[in-house]
């Protein structure tokens, strides 16, 4: 295999990850939107209604959420 052939398949592999990079931070993009809206609609729950099942689900959501911080700024179990 020639030097520019083995540059060209390097330069490939770059672009086809770059591509894949973006299509995965487009999906987050979306859910982090969903999940905004979400919120600001104080997660479809009335303060009327409000139960301790409603609290629970928040803290699942917010513990999902937290191991995804965590790892993205090496925090809490990530920490080095």
């Amino acid at each position: 295999m020639t030097t520019t052939a083995r540059t060209g398949k390097a330069g490939r592999n770059r672009e086809a990850a770059l591509a894949a990079f973006i299509g995965r931070k487009a999906e987050i993009d979306v859910m982090l939107a969903r999940l905004a809206a979400l919120s600001d609609d104080h997660f479809n729950a009335s303060p009327d209604e409000v139960t301790w099942g409603h609290v629970g689900t928040l803290e699942h959501y917010a513990g999902l959420l937290r191991q995804i911080t965590d790892s993205a700024f090496g925090e809490g179990e990530h920490a080095q």
